[in-house]
């Protein structure tokens, strides 16, 4: 049996993918005494009961596009059961984040709007978010609930978001193709030299517009997502424990960086990954025509035509590692339905939610008392992914936006540089990194 390696919450300080632009506009949208409830440590606290109130009021939700599957399925059941309806606004990824800024700059922002986790903490700080820690705390199944989703919205103790959609980061494999290339397809690499060998077997198919592997060599949150588990996986760390300090010039972090040089270097690695800068980075390994890839597990529904092994991220010596990436979910500080869209997320968190709308569609549950359900228990994918789930993290640092996400970010210079290039500057390009954390 493979052994999963994952975090404990409050570990460490990272951040969960993100690929969207600079935190556009929240700088001045909210303040103490602002019209829409909100404060620098929070919004102002939901009244509501226990399972809040369900009268025929129409709600309003944003969500960014790469959720929009999920997103869709969740609010169509909603309205299918409950009085209350809610209208769903899906906004391109590379708008979001300045889309909510400018709405929280006017007091126009929906009841409920979904949040990449990497940006909760900030726009809790903002105060972009209701005090939802009555009714988080009053849920019976609370302790159940993930722990990372639950602390990237704690502030000064209050509680504002809950899980929306959970994704991580996974090691996917085409069987099929692992087949023809004469490997084990029930097997997944215990390690990147395996891995790279996969890669490489794959590639010597010489099957038209087919490749080994293929990664987002020109998007930090990609990276960011699939590439910092190979370090964690061998029992080492991204950054220091209060996010300020880069760590990624060390010798596991350079063996990473030089088995993706040596696959790139060799052919193996999906020619568009050069410039990939996410929209797409998923693209050919849905299509069929990738061997393998890291990838996020909530896009296991689309793998459809050919058969797929899922495992954790492998690290240059084995072991394996996720990362618990997803949005979070809270009620705004403009919302003047908070009651009613307290119903929405009590209803979302139940097990009618969680394991006959998420599970049904191969997606992961947010509870860890509902990983064991009927539908993962028809595929053993979905156990392997829910119980990396339950047990991995979601931390963040301040300026990882900056630091890794960013166009510019020095996280980009370090990773193109080590594998496109000579790789004689990573240790410089971490120096950089850790300004930026620092700042």
């Amino acid at each position: 049996m493979r052994i999963i390696r994952t975090r404990s919450a409050g570990t460490r300080l990272a951040a969960g993918l993100a690929t969207a632009g600079l935190l556009v506009g929240l700088a001045a949208c909210t303040s103490a005494d602002d019209g829409g409830g909100g404060d620098a440590d929070g919004g102002a606290a939901v009244t509501a009961g226990p399972d809040g109130t369900d009268d025929g009021t129409t709600l309003t939700l944003w969500t960014r596009a790469p959720l929009e599957a999920q997103a869709n399925l969740l609010v169509d059941a909603y309205n299918a059961s409950h009085e209350n309806q809610v209208e769903l606004t899906v906004v391109p990824n590379d708008d979001y984040v300045a889309k909510v800024g400018a709405a929280a700059g006017s007091d126009g922002l929906p009841d409920l709007f979904a949040a990449d986790i990497v940006y909760v903490p900030n726009w809790v700080q903002q105060g972009l978010f209701q005090d939802l820690t009555e009714q988080i705390d009053g849920l019976e199944f609370k302790d159940s609930i993930n722990k990372g989703h639950l602390d990237a919205g704690t502030a000064d103790g209050k509680e504002h978001v809950l899980p929306f959609v959970l994704d991580l980061s996974m090691l996917f494999w085409n069987k099929d193709l692992f087949a023809e290339a004469g490997l084990d397809p029930e097997k997944a690499p215990a390690n990147l030299t395996e891995y790279a060998e996969a890669a490489k077997a794959v590639q010597a198919l010489n099957k038209p517009d087919t490749y080994g592997t293929a990664t987002g060599l020109n998007c930090g949150g990609c990276l960011v997502f699939t590439w910092f588990p190979s370090v964690w996986a061998d029992g080492e760390e991204v950054m220091s424990e209060d996010g300020t300090e880069s760590l990624l010039a060390s010798d596991t972090a350079k063996e990473i960086y030089s088995t993706w040089k040596d696959l790139w270097d060799s052919g193996a690695v999906l020619p568009s990954s050069e410039d990939e800068a996410g929209p797409t980075w998923t693209a050919g390994f849905t299509e069929g025509k990738v061997g393998l890839m890291f990838y996020p597990a909530t896009l296991l529904a689309s793998t459809t035509g050919f058969d797929v092994g899922v495992a954790g991220i492998p690290g240059p010596e084995g072991g394996a590692s996720t990362f618990v990436g997803g949005d979070g979910i809270g009620v705004s500080k403009d919302s003047e339905n908070a009651a009613q869209a307290w119903n929405f997320l009590s209803w979302m968190m139940s097990e009618d939610a969680q394991v006959e709308v998420l599970a049904k569609n191969n997606d992961v549950v947010s509870r860890s008392d509902l990983a064991d359900n009927e539908y993962a228990a028809k595929d053993p994918r979905l156990v392997t992914i829910n119980e990396v789930a339950a047990e991995g993290d979601t931390p963040v640092a301040l300026n990882f936006q900056q630091a890794f996400n960013a166009p510019s970010s020095p996280w980009l210079t370090l990773v193109r540089g080590a594998v496109l290039g000579d790789g004689a500057n990573v240790d410089a390009d971490n120096d950089e990194i850790t300004a930026v954390l620092g700042q």
